[in-house]
């Protein structure tokens, strides 16, 4: 089974490539969604977060308001890490586990989707890594397209991920994202085709 790990910061147009994958019957593994069984209500998990941060971060019905919550640590390095050393390993295990269904399936080849492979240590968990890059100014017009952040907001995000640089030294893969989507759609069904499909 051949792991391929997709990754890119925010805005770079990643959940676009894992959408074109998807389409061409990759099996993805999402680790943000992954992410959201971990920090479900009443769970282990979560009790260790809202002894971290506080019950303020909690909405009524007792689930973790995880905008309230990134508001608080994408303004400080100090809290993000201390939230990630709870939840990364936790969404890890997950990983594992169901790489190694998959591996019991018969899968040939598996997409680990996370914005943070290289920052969690995850790298060992696979065999390739894709970076997908972008220009600034492209990833901030992405975001003010879709309405969900500030620039300000935008901008904290940005300065505490990885660097691009850096991401695309780690890369086996940089899938430059500077055109429209067909243009990336193209780029995506190749690479399919000539390092997935490919024997």
């Amino acid at each position: 089974m051949k792991i391929i790990g997709l990754t890119g910061g925010i805005g770079t147009g990643k959940s676009e490539v894992s959408k074109v994958l998807t389409e061409l019957g990759a099996v993805v593994l999402d680790a943000d969604k992954i992410g959201h069984q971990v920090y479900r209500a009443e769970t282990c998990t979560w009790r260790e977060i809202v002894n971290a941060f506080g019950e303020d971060i909690l909405k009524p019905n007792n689930e973790i308001n995880r905008k309230k919550l990134g508001d608080i640590v994408f303004r400080d390095l100090k809290e993000l890490n201390r939230l990630n050393s709870i939840v990364h390993p936790k969404i890890r295990n997950f990983l594992n586990m169901r790489i190694a269904e998959e591996r019991e399936n018969g899968i040939p080849s598996v997409i680990v989707d996370a914005a943070i492979i290289i920052e969690a240590g995850w790298l060992p968990v696979v065999d390739e890594l894709w970076v997908v890059t972008s220009e600034l100014k492209n990833v901030l017009e992405r975001l003010k397209l879709k309405e969900r952040f500030s620039k300000e907001a935008v901008m904290s995000r940005i300065n505490t991920q990885m660097a691009q640089d850096e991401r695309i030294e780690y890369a086996t893969v940089i899938i430059e994202n500077n055109s429209d989507l067909i243009s990336l759609k193209i780029k995506v069904e190749s690479l399919w085709k000539n390092r997935i499909m490919q024997k």
